[in-house]
């Protein structure tokens, strides 16, 4: 696809392009710049360097010292380690605290570790898909080893009361984890702030390449490591390091830390210029998420008397989501929208438009009259 035949882009929470400036300072570990980083020759050694300086990009964006960064393949890998590896750090404590609407690469760890015999509460959300404080503190107990509450949620982006959480949590001895993979660079994900001990990055959501993320491991937590190797990350996560998409997270990392306030604001306008537009032109549509504690570029929206799939379908200029699972016997309802409350057949309505660094106005205007188009011609 060239040109004017792409697709409006507005599936940024699915995936991010990366931004040129970020390719600009891979390359040279692409090609003169080849060295092993554990190599003590000059090629090793400005290979490391690139990782150290890399490092101390991550650390900024998110409040930290850089000796508590440590590298991993994405957010998938970063909570994995996170979650597993307190476990089989606090042998002492077999109680998990999540909610019902975490991402598959928080859920389906902890549901493994159900399977192990650990004690898994999993809290539910109210409509708005923010789950409730107090019954989050009433879970969490003497027994309980960790608590793990994504920041913001990938479909609706609902932001999630972490701080809150947190700080009751950490005060019964249990450790804290957050999957920032949607919010980092996108709203503040200070670590002191929202009081975590860890928490996951993950590159392809923030401009950076697919295949590179990052996990915050506060000093002194009980972490064991998933792989056994030699002593990379500090003995974390061993393997070679995947030097130019590290060093593409840093500069990534780097750009949103300087640009985020002023990104915020503008790709929060042109959210709510889209919203406006669909509301306009098409009564019945509902919000779906939280209406102020939200990221900034995500707008999840239920279609009446439709389909989102239908709607998308029929708006081909445009590339967006539905959260919907098709399998054989047809299509299943997103199961954060569920657990939201919502009936399967409205549900099955919603289309998630998230915006990104290249969206225009134009473009907004463009994909509103498709969707609008799309969803006239759904209802015949």
């Amino acid at each position: 696809m060239k040109g004017e035949d792409r697709p409006i882009y507005l599936d940024h929470n699915a995936s991010t392009p990366v931004l040129p400036e970020v390719v600009e300072s891979m390359l040279p570990y692409l090609r003169e710049q080849f060295g092993n980083p554990s190599s003590s020759h000059p090629y090793g050694r400005a290979a490391l360097e690139g990782i150290q300086n890399a490092r101390e990009q991550v650390a900024g964006l998110l409040g930290c010292e850089a000796d508590e960064v440590i590298f991993t393949s994405g957010g998938t890998e970063s909570n994995n380690l996170a979650i597993r590896g307190v476990a089989a750090g606090r042998g002492d404590r077999r109680h998990i605290v999540t909610t019902v609407i975490e991402h598959p690469a928080t859920a389906n760890p902890c549901r493994q570790l159900e399977r192990e015999g650990w004690r898994v509460t999993w809290l539910a959300v109210d409509g708005t898909g923010r789950a409730r404080v107090d019954e989050a503190l009433r879970a969490v107990g003497g027994d309980t080893a960790l608590v793990t509450v994504m920041h913001a949620n990938n479909e609706v982006g609902t932001i999630q009361p972490v701080e809150e959480i947190a700080r009751a949590a950490r005060a019964r001895g249990a450790l804290v984890h957050t999957d920032a993979a949607q919010s980092a660079g996108k709203v503040p994900t200070e670590v002191e702030q929202l009081g975590v001990d860890l928490l996951s990055v993950a590159g392809h959501k923030l401009y950076a390449p697919k295949g590179v993320g990052a996990l915050y491991v506060r000093r002194g937590t009980p972490l064991q490591p998933l792989l056994r190797g030699a002593g990379h990350e500090r003995g974390y996560r061993p393997g070679t390091e995947n030097v130019a998409s590290i060093v593409g997270l840093g500069r990534a990392c780097e750009i949103a830390r300087r640009d985020m306030e002023a990104e915020a604001s503008r790709v929060r306008a042109l959210r709510d210029l889209l919203h406006e537009r669909l509301r306009a032109e098409i009564a019945g549509i509902e919000l779906n998420g939280h209406p102020t504690e939200r990221l900034p570029n995500t707008l999840n929206v239920r279609f009446p008397g439709v389909r989102g799939s239908a709607v998308l379908a029929g708006a081909a200029e445009v590339a967006a989501a539905t959260g919907s699972a098709c399998h054989e016997g047809g299509e299943a309802p997103s199961a954060v929208l569920t657990a939201m409350g919502l009936d399967a057949e409205p549900a099955l309505g919603a289309v998630r438009l998230s915006l990104g660094r290249s969206t225009t106005a134009g473009q907004v205007s463009r994909a509103a009259e498709a969707l609008i188009r799309a969803w006239a011609a759904a209802r015949g």
